[in-house]
């Protein structure tokens, strides 16, 4: 292959579809776009606002809610534009900064599902000792782990794919992955996979802590009808929220690393777009059904706005 190694532009996978499907797609990203703005801004407008809820489990639901706008903001608008214009191509900077903001989000997701469920663990199984073990300086402590450690950790993987030699320029997926950047280098490095590794066991482990500390709620909250209300209440939605996530997410590196031809395209479009559909929509909403607090709030908000149109 001949090294492209200094390409200015990547080419990315267009939608195999007539102009006016192509139309009817943009009308829907754009719809499910705004969607996600409005349904997480008020969510976290509402937990800011109302001072009964700056409580842990509330902030870090803001914080998941943030993180979804973050994420998002990576894909929708230049896939919009792609729609629109149907160009398909990306700078070279542009796709590594594009990549770092959709996956950095990704993994900050997972990192903030894993101090909720620390924080759920510790509310139910030791209720007596919560506010003394999460004070304001462990949640500060936290907040800043969710963000940090997933930016550092694809920022440093980003970093190492940056250093290769490329014979490829195009990207089989309609934003940029840095696993597929790497499948482009003219070899593979022992220093990427190392890296990789190292970070996929971390990461690994944050689901193991998750999965342990579910068994343990289920266990403690089958001796108390009290422990099992508050499970119900708080914990179903985490778990719903981390259960697509993490097979969107799984699903995405898996086909990125060991992709089959024989998969369908379509369906393969569906699942690598998943997590950035399903979670950032369905999220706000799981959350502001279920938690009393934020639902009273919420329809608050509605009735003072439907008295002062009445007026």
């Amino acid at each position: 292959m001949e090294n492209i190694s200094y390409c200015k532009m990547f080419s990315l996978s267009k939608p195999k579809a007539s102009v006016a499907l192509k139309h009817i797609f943009f009308a829907l990203s754009l719809i499910l776009y705004v969607l996600i703005i409005i349904v997480n801004f008020m969510l976290i407008v509402i937990i800011l606002l109302e001072k009964t809820l700056h409580k842990p489990m509330y902030i870090f639901l803001c914080n998941l809610c943030i993180n979804g706008l973050y994420g998002t903001a990576g894909f929708y608008p230049k896939f919009l534009f792609d729609l629109f214009s149907d160009s398909f191509e990306i700078s070279y900077s542009a796709c590594f900064l594009q990549a770092f903001v959709i996956y950095s989000s990704a993994l900050c997701e997972l990192a903030t599902l894993t101090v909720m469920a620390y924080d759920r663990y510790i509310a139910i199984c030791r209720p007596l000792n919560y506010h003394s073990i999460m004070t304001n300086t462990l949640l500060v402590k936290l907040l800043l782990f969710s963000w940090i450690f997933p930016a550092f950790s694809y920022g440093g993987a980003l970093l190492i794919t940056n250093t290769m030699s490329l014979c490829g320029s195009h990207i089989d997926k309609f934003y940029c992955d840095n696993l597929l950047i790497m499948k482009l280098s003219c070899k593979s490095t022992d220093t990427h996979k190392s890296y990789g590794l190292i970070c996929t066991v971390i990461y690994v482990l944050m689901v193991l802590f998750i999965i342990y500390s579910y068994c343990t709620l289920i266990s403690s909250c089958r001796k108390c009808a009290e422990s099992k209300n508050k499970f119900k209440q708080t914990c179903v939605p985490h778990l719903l929220s981390l259960v697509n996530f993490a097979f969107a997410l799984l699903f995405d590196t898996m086909y990125s690393r060991y992709g089959s031809r024989d998969f369908s395209q379509d369906l393969y479009n569906f699942l690598t777009l998943e997590f950035l559909i399903i979670p950032p929509v369905l999220n706000p909403i799981i959350y502001g059904l279920k938690l009393t607090e934020v639902r009273k709030r919420a329809l608050r908000v509605f009735i003072n706005v439907k008295v002062t149109d009445s007026k």
